[in-house]
């Protein structure tokens, strides 16, 4: 993985883009959990799936 996810940061699933902007729950190690708009809470293996950090989007 190239970025470091932390709680409180805005990610997206870059296969699932209808799931919307996730906010970073919790991380332990590769496990990855977030909240999605569309799909709920998430669990995410960083070893397998590499989330885009979403940056300062105004809506």
């Amino acid at each position: 993985m190239t970025a470091i996810i932390e709680p409180g940061m805005r990610v997206r699933h870059p296969a699932c883009p209808d799931w919307g902007i996730g906010q970073v729950q919790s991380v332990v190690g590769d496990r990855i959990t977030v909240n999605f708009e569309h799909a709920g809470k998430v669990l995410i293996n960083a070893a397998v799936i590499e989330l885009e950090i979403v940056e300062d989007e105004r809506r």
